[in-house]
């Protein structure tokens, strides 16, 4: 699937005022603080002890602080992540309001810091300017006259960020991993989901509609555009078509099939009525001999829709689908309407979060390793990349010796699978080359013209890639970013600063609970390499069939356990895990402890843990891993993680621990408790 367009993820958003700075930004969070067991240990006022383990794993480790817990009211969901996420932006914002304070030379990066984030946070300006700041752009939308207009309009938009029901972007070849390809995929549904249009049986679903509904028609009213209730119906009727010939989730996952050359010349014949010439020269696409597609059918379908539906539906589609875009930097009303339905309606989040947030998000995806620079400096210990780097070299040690004793692997491909391990990059906190800002041209109080500058700049940088060597020094993530991820086609894993530190990682931190903890995320993505998509990508990073088909065939009888296993859980009543779409996530889930654990026990060289508070090193290990994926959500948004995520929700996370040995072991868990697993049926895959 295509990804979210740079602006769309720029200019969402609600106006509200910022509260003053925090004084302890540099603090922890105090939910996030452990109870002290020797030099650090596990939070034991957080557990429930009255359950056992193998009736309710994360009950166990965590219940008396879920019970504690309460979302904020300007948040959808909340534990470990969003906490630590809090400390990153109050952090960062202390570095960005201290740049924006000080006078800044022109063409610098303390410039384009400061005015970004100053225009941004400037409401009384916003308001005043009304909607004069877009009208060159509603009125382009307006001008549009014909079908070729409309394709150029798509292409144009494409380089701005501005939505559409197609998305075009520069990114590595997946079959030719030295190169760089333009691809092309289906996009611009204003709901989360195919399904959140076509779903019958949900009813859940139903209000959601007539709310998006009445959702378009108040952004249009603000807009002063007549006629918004039928403008409304039309533009929801179209996307619902769109709905109709998108891909499904599951689909998209499957790597191999979103790998779809097409010669330029036979685009129009193959893919008719989208106007390719008008559109990719309108987005300053380079010529080309090919592009890839993505979803072949959904841009078929898509080209059909573009040739067939009414001119004035899409124009009313596009005018819509731009005031949400801009809301964050539009008049408050629009702002709040947004908040409104894409807020309170689909992640049942009370409040609108704080401006400054908004601000310094926007900072951080514009100008992220401009300000990286400053969060490194301050906040990234020699000593956390120093311990990590022995960490990830025992983790990646451990699978290898995984690998080399697989039982169901065959020879060949066992071989081929530890070179590609011996291949791995690891990227531990920050680039060792930073991004170059020159090119991006940021205007003291001109919002939206940052936003869609920031957007073209993005695009043209991807587009400048095209005929030029790889550059895998560059990072998918900034410092103060708390994630991690693994990109298959560079054979790299990639953790940065943020995540780094409490409670996932202390460099004085027990070892074992270290190793479950932040072990287990290193573990994760190692084994995404691994997974049932990432297994398709070879050591050379290229997207082929390496595999012997006998490999396949047992890999995947495994797999389907887990599929049927997670398929089982109802994190919502009548919303059940998709185990197809959450199965690369908890294959790397299980992997992830089960190679972390074995790394911890090789760390000891042979000598015995200790017992401290009471724990074993195998519990505390395992109450590590379960600690960290302490997390609640509003319904609202636990329904759209069920349906659009990839991951199984974070608290049902840690009972993965049910298909290893050890930790039965570890807390003597017996047949008849609920997520007890006889031998046979624990899944085992590396």
């Amino acid at each position: 699937m295509m990804r979210t367009s740079l602006l769309a993820r720029l200019a969402a958003g609600a106006l509200i005022l910022a509260p003053t700075v925090l004084a302890a930004a540099d603090k922890a969070p105090a939910h996030a603080s452990r109870c002290v067991l020797g030099a650090f240990g596990i939070d034991t006022e957080g557990m429930d002890r009255t359950l056992l383990p193998g009736d309710d794993w994360a009950g166990y480790a965590g219940g008396a602080y879920m019970r504690k817990l309460e979302i904020p009211a300007d948040r959808s969901d909340y534990g470990m992540f969003t906490m630590l996420r809090d400390l990153s932006q109050k952090r960062t914002r202390v570095l960005v309001e201290a740049v924006a304070k000080k006078p800044a030379k022109p063409g610098t990066e303390a410039q384009k810091i400061k005015d970004l984030y100053t225009s941004f946070m400037d409401e009384k300006a916003i308001e005043a300017a009304g909607l004069a700041p877009i009208q060159p752009i509603l009125g382009g939308i307006q001008a549009i006259g014909d079908r070729q207009a409309l394709s150029a309009w798509l292409g144009k938009a494409m380089r701005t960020g501005g939505r559409g029901p197609l998305g075009l972007r520069a990114a590595q070849d997946m079959k030719n991993p030295d190169i760089i390809s333009v691809m092309v995929g289906a996009g611009g549904l204003g709901l989360p989901d195919r399904d959140y249009y076509l779903d019958a049986k949900n009813p859940k679903f139903g209000p959601i509609r007539e709310k998006y509904v009445k959702h378009i028609a108040a952004m249009l009213t603000l807009a002063g555009i007549k006629d918004a209730d039928a403008k409304a119906a039309g533009i929801y009727g179209l996307e619902k078509k769109l709905a109709e010939v998108h891909w499904t989730r599951v689909q998209s996952r499957q790597r191999e099939k979103l790998y779809n050359p097409c010669a330029v010349a036979d685009l129009e014949t193959t893919y008719p009525g989208v106007g390719w010439a008008a559109l990719l020269q309108a987005a300053g696409i380079p010529k080309q001999e090919r592009l890839i597609v993505t979803q072949p059918s959904a841009v078929a379908g898509t080209g059909k829709l573009l040739a067939s539906e009414p001119l004035e539906v899409w124009k009313d589609y596009l005018t819509f689908h731009t005031l949400g875009h801009f809301s964050s930097v539009l008049p408050k009303a629009f702002g709040e309407t947004s908040f409104a339905f894409n807020g309170r309606v689909l992640n049942g989040q009370p409040e609108e979060t704080a401006r400054w947030k908004r601000g310094v998000d926007l900072t951080d995806r514009v100008l992220g390793e401009a300000v990286g620079k400053l969060y490194v400096a301050k906040y990234f210990p020699p000593e956390a990349k120093q311990q990590m780097d022995v960490m990830v070299k025992n983790i990646i040690a451990a699978m290898d010796r995984r690998l080399s004793n697989l039982a169901w692997m065959d020879a060949h491909t066992k071989a081929e699978a530890r070179a590609k391990l011996a291949r791995f990059t690891p990227k531990i906190g920050y680039p060792g080359k930073w991004r170059d800002y020159a090119r991006l041209e940021v205007k003291a109080g001109d919002p939206v013209g940052n936003l869609l500058r920031a957007a073209e700049f993005e695009f043209q940088r991807s587009l400048d890639k095209i005929g030029k060597p790889i550059d895998r020094s560059e990072w998918g993530m900034t410092p103060m970013t708390v994630n991690a991820y693994a990109n298959p086609s560079w054979n790299e894993i990639v953790f940065p600063a943020a995540i780094l530190q409490a409670p996932f990682f202390d460099p004085k931190a027990d070892p074992a609970v270290n190793y479950g903890a932040i072990g287990a995320v290193i573990g994760h993505e190692i084994s995404h390499h691994f997974d049932d998509q990432g297994r398709k990508y070879d050591k050379d990073g290229k997207l082929s069939d390496w595999w012997t088909p006998e490999d396949v065939k047992r890999f995947t009888a495994l797999t389907d356990r887990l599929v049927k296993q997670y398929a089982a859980y109802e994190p919502l009543k009548g919303s059940h895990v998709n185990g197809e779409l959450t199965l690369g996530e908890n294959i790397a889930d299980l992997a992830g402890v089960t190679v972390a654990y074995e790394a911890y026990h090789a760390s000891l060289a042979g000598k015995p843990g200790k017992v401290l508070g009471g724990f074993t090193p195998d519990q505390r290990f395992y109450l590590g891993f379960a600690q960290v994926w302490r997390q609640k959500y509003r319904d609202e948004e636990l329904l759209k993680r069920v349906m659009t995520d990839p991951h199984t929700p974070g608290f049902l996370r840690p009972n993965v621990v049910r298909n290893l040995d050890a930790w039965y072991e570890a807390f003597g868990v017996k047949p008849g408790q609920k997520l007890y697993l006889a031998p046979a049926d624990r899944v085992r895959i590396w």
